[in-house]
């Protein structure tokens, strides 16, 4: 079977929201998938941060 061209899963990075403000060394990012027709906006998921040891709220970003 042949992929379709017009696929409608991209893939995304997501980015922790909390590790920016707390002034710690390195990024906590995770890749993910998306479809795009049901949710166009940006992704947000609790995901866990390893350099802060919790779980923290990943954002999508571009």
């Amino acid at each position: 079977m042949a992929k379709k061209s017009k696929d409608a899963r991209i893939q995304v990075i997501m980015e922790c929201t909390e590790h920016k403000t707390s002034g710690m060394p390195g990024t906590s990012r995770y890749i993910t998938t998306k479809n795009k027709k049901n949710t166009p906006e940006r992704l947000e998921l609790k995901k866990y941060n390893p350099i802060l040891k919790k779980m923290t709220v990943h954002r999508e970003i571009k």
